[in-house]
């Protein structure tokens, strides 16, 4: 059965950089069994109603501003996956969660950046995938769980995202090296909790975590709510493991969780 993934997309610019994250995400695309298709919940694509896409061939969505040149020029011709849509369709229906299907919509960076990391031939079609952030976390994590037996048919579920994400507090200077404190100790806290499956902590960890508010701002949940749709797609097993942790600018984190 395939695991489902949470993968930090982090900057724009890793689609251009060479670091020891995007070696990693490179390598792990070469480890991972290849999947038939890849199911991906973008944090940057918040929908008030979860939308699935149906497209043929995706466009390119250069959602950012103020980057080099050759960003705009980076093609990922993901193709999508009709019949997955279906099957994704009907999964909703069975557990009664609301959705909408969408025929237009090009892939985001949160989405073509890890892609095209993972596998850069463009060779796996993929569903894009809708996050709602003002979901409560349970709603989210429900509508992870219902996808699950797609796992069985050889389908990825990635949840990209970041589980620090608070662009005021980026230290762009700081390409690399330590982390802040406090980005650690709620990355600490949030990974004691996955370990433990303890999804009622988990639940409220905008209350209850460490340095929540700074991590985890109100204005930027959309980058962390997608750990919830990952996890849920796990539900059946829960087991998870973090297989990559590293920062840049002090506290954006590189976080990848595997989950199942």
């Amino acid at each position: 059965m395939m695991p489902s993934l949470f993968i930090a997309h982090g900057s724009p610019t890793l689609a251009i950089e060479d670091n020891l994250y995007t070696q990693y995400l490179t390598a792990l695309g070469k480890t991972l069994p290849k999947p038939k298709a890849i199911v991906l919940f973008s944090a940057h694509w918040v929908s008030p109603v979860q939308t699935v896409s149906n497209v043929d061939e995706f466009k390119m969505i250069y959602d950012f501003y103020g980057f080099p040149d050759e960003m705009y020029n980076i093609v990922y011709p993901a193709k999508g996956y009709k019949d997955l849509t279906i099957d994704i369709v009907d999964l909703f229906k069975d557990h009664g969660i609301s959705f909408r299907v969408d025929e237009t919509r090009g892939l985001d960076h949160g989405a073509w950046v890890v892609l095209r990391l993972l596998y850069p031939n463009a060779d796996v079609p993929v569903i894009s995938m809708s996050v709602n952030p003002n979901l409560s976390p349970e709603e989210q994590y429900k509508i992870g769980a219902s996808l699950f037996k797609l796992r069985e048919k050889d389908v990825l579920i990635i949840g990209s995202g970041g589980t620090v994400h608070n662009l005021r507090a980026l230290n762009w200077s700081k390409q690399s090296g330590d982390a802040d404190g406090w980005a650690v100790e709620f990355d600490d806290w949030i990974g004691d909790h996955i370990n433990k499956w303890d999804l009622d902590s988990l639940f409220k960890y905008d209350a209850i975590a460490p340095n929540a508010e700074l991590a985890v701002p109100p204005y930027g949940n959309e980058h962390f709510v997608p750990i919830f749709y990952a996890m849920g797609a796990a539900d059946n097993e829960k087991k998870a493991k973090l297989i990559h942790s590293s920062y840049q600018y002090g506290n954006l984190s590189h976080s990848v969780w595997q989950f199942g």
